[in-house]
């Protein structure tokens, strides 16, 4: 049992694919050529689709969330610090796909975020507030050369977070789309490396897993081989899964409304929708009584 001195510590847990830093309007009516390929910011009555960086308004709803760990995915390489900053956090970054000739990409970005999409290139970033502060890292690769072909690298970063006498690990990871048995076989290479890393340590594995529980029986035998829990809902793509601790607010998506900002345009007040996903939001306590 925890030493009375030594209370369990809480962990409060946010994941999100970030969309590569674009907005993603309800009405994909406003998506035009003219915004694709000139700029043109595009309205409805209620929502705005533009084409820009958008690094201020992802920094402001982060700031802003209730988490001591951030696993962000499709996170702008370049955009890592200034998140960590605008959040007082740190930041534990592991680079993905297409970062060959960096610094051309994320000017062209910059310049154009749309045309570019995920071709700017892509990070998986770890952020976390105090009282956490970082023990060791590193990454790991779940779907080998001879296993992706052509698809694109998945990395899954690992940190080991210390408060005062504990410690947890983390792990960040966005899966593959495509062939369901090939992202199933990723999440397993995934929970099999992140509970070795681990070893006795509370454990959480959190990201974008391409793979949801209605359709898959994997996450039914994460939790039999691994003591993983719980996921997120049956149609869920986004999860927190943990082990060696207790859920005291299970995972939940985050409601449209609440990843939406208020902008000026020419025509009044519109919304500006942030990403494709929903952030994903948990809540636990580290509890040593729920070790295997």
């Amino acid at each position: 049992m925890p030493s009375p001195a030594h209370p369990p510590v809480q962990l409060h847990a946010l994941t999100w694919n970030l969309f590569h830093g674009r907005d993603f309007p309800p009405d994909p009516g406003l998506f035009t050529g003219r915004s694709r390929w000139f700029r043109r910011t595009t309205l409805n009555e209620t929502h705005v689709q533009v084409n820009r960086s958008l690094l201020r308004e992802f920094a402001q709803v982060l700031a802003a969330a209730r988490w001591s760990v951030c696993l962000l995915q499709e996170c702008p390489p370049a955009w890592a610090r200034r998140l960590a900053e605008a959040s007082n956090a740190t930041a534990f970054r592991t680079l993905t796909s297409r970062n060959q000739l960096r610094f051309a990409r994320r000017l062209a970005g910059r310049c154009n975020p749309d045309l570019m999409g995920a071709a700017e290139g892509g990070s998986n970033v770890i952020l976390f507030r105090q009282p956490w502060s970082l023990i060791e890292s590193r990454s790991i690769l779940v779907n080998p050369l001879r296993e992706r072909g052509l698809r694109e690298r998945r990395r899954m970063g690992l940190v080991r977070l210390g408060a005062g006498p504990t410690a947890v690990c983390v792990g960040n990871v966005h899966l593959s789309t495509g062939p369901r048995a090939q992202t199933e076989r990723e999440l397993n290479r995934a929970a099999a490396a992140a509970v070795t890393w681990a070893a006795t340590d509370p454990l959480l594995l959190g990201g974008d897993f391409n793979v949801r529980p209605w359709s898959s029986t994997v996450y039914g035998d994460l939790e039999r081989r691994f003591g993983l829990e719980v996921a997120t809902a049956p149609d869920a793509i986004d999860h927190l899964l943990v082990r060696g601790m207790r859920i005291v607010e299970s995972p939940h998506a985050w409601t449209p409304a609440r990843r939406e900002l208020q902008v000026d345009t020419a025509a009044g007040p519109r919304r500006l929708r942030l990403s494709d996903h929903a952030p994903v939001q948990a809540a636990f306590v580290l509890d040593s009584t729920r070790m295997p």
